[in-house]
């Protein structure tokens, strides 16, 4: 690791750690994507995945939890893992919603290795490679139809986007949903 990490206490001690033995990688056929410190190709470093004009100002605030949150991966669907008030959890970017996984480094590794399926939403990832090849390093499967809007978890309803641009998407809808009242009618349109 030759580029400083800017992530700070017990939990951001772990990662420093980890990303000094391996610098990012992916597993389960790139249904978990861990980011690099420094990036040697077209994957975008830890740094660069942080930063507010990338993608997290789409989510008008969402990113920013109670204190903050510092990104450190992602699933097949781009939701994302964080460390939070020393804590990992989840983020759902389609609802900006978080959820605690694990206290530790050690701990959110166990939860994944136990619950790698729902996780890191490995069995759509394996079926659409086994169809339509590998998913390339910066995409992500996207839902066609949101999760949130009642999507569904299969390969019919995915399609290859750029992890940014798909972060964007779901960031937005995420703050169009956010003030509405759960059961609420809503027109999915995607406006560039």
């Amino acid at each position: 690791m030759s580029k400083p990490l800017s992530v700070e206490g017990r939990i951001g001690g772990e990662l420093k750690t980890l990303l000094g033995r391996i610098n990012g990688f992916y597993a389960f056929e790139a249904s978990l994507h861990v980011f690099p410190v420094d990036s040697a190709g077209p994957s975008t470093d830890l740094e660069e995945w942080n930063a507010p004009q990338l993608w997290r100002d789409a989510c008008d605030g969402m990113t920013e939890g109670f204190f903050f949150f510092f990104f450190f991966a992602e699933d097949i669907f781009g939701g994302q893992f964080a460390i939070k008030d020393e804590v990992i959890h989840s983020f759902d970017p389609e609802t900006g919603e978080s959820s605690p996984v694990a206290e530790s480094l050690e701990g959110w590794a166990a939860e994944i290795l136990s619950d790698y399926e729902f996780l890191t939403g490995y069995p759509v990832a394996h079926e659409w490679q086994a169809l339509n090849g590998v998913i390339e390093d910066g995409s992500r499967l996207i839902p066609k139809c949101p999760f949130v809007l009642g999507g569904e978890f299969s390969t019919g309803n995915m399609y290859v986007l750029d992890s940014v641009k798909a972060m964007r998407l779901r960031g937005d809808l995420a703050v169009q949903l956010r003030d509405l009242p759960d059961g609420a009618t809503v027109r999915f349109k995607i406006v560039d």
